[in-house]
């Protein structure tokens, strides 16, 4: 278990991350999560990071509220990336040690982390199962 405390996000990321535009709609991005068994995608504008979308966030505009008790399916999935987002995004560097991420993953209920460069460019994604193969490997050690 040692060994996992000296363990990065670099050593254990995706390194080839699919990304979304903010013009993308639901329904393409639910095809995508179905297709590729993603817990969530970054979202680029430009070749730059400006938000990260989630499952989660596609549930989210189905919730029942007062002024929307049956949402339309079609209506719902027409909508864009760019309106259900979260541009305020939690993101570690490639030399984040996973200790750090596995904290920042517990205290924020978040399946995945965005791996941002020293210039805030995409270099990865790590996930749960990333963290959780890291442990498994360095607990036969």
């Amino acid at each position: 278990m040692y060994k996992f405390l000296e363990q990065t996000a670099g050593g254990h990321m995706t390194r080839n991350v699919r990304t979304v535009q903010r013009d993308l709609n639901l329904l393409a991005l639910s095809e995508m999560f179905e297709r590729d068994d993603f817990n969530s995608y970054p979202v680029e504008d430009d070749g730059q990071v400006v938000g990260i979308v989630t499952k989660f966030d596609i549930l989210k505009c189905f919730a029942f509220t007062t002024s929307q008790m049956l949402p339309r399916y079609r209506d719902l999935m027409s909508r864009k990336v760019g309106d259900v987002m979260t541009p305020e995004f939690i993101y570690v560097s490639p030399d984040t040690r996973l200790t750090r991420i596995l904290q920042i993953m517990v205290e924020h209920r978040i399946r995945s982390i965005i791996v941002l460069d020293g210039a805030q460019k995409l270099v990865g994604i790590i996930a749960r199962e990333d963290v959780i193969a890291a442990l498994k490997a360095t607990a036969s050690d």
